[in-house]
């Protein structure tokens, strides 16, 4: 399996979206563990970066 490398500040979109409503998400710490706050409500969420490659949907490019 490719193994992509993440920075913080990214946003990703996951594949179920937080009970807020929203489904993007901002990298906020990276190592062997991942840590996003919801981009919605502002939940954050830490998760094993096994876990999180199994959640991602795409990684959001800037849209201008």
């Amino acid at each position: 399996m490719q193994r992509i490398d993440y920075s913080l500040g990214d946003r990703v979109r996951m594949k179920k979206p937080h009970p807020c409503g929203s489904d993007v998400w901002e990298i906020t710490r990276v190592g062997a563990d991942i840590k996003i706050k919801c981009c919605g409500c502002g939940h954050i969420v830490m998760m094993s970066r096994q876990d999180f490659d199994k959640r991602i949907k795409k990684v959001i490019t800037d849209e201008a």
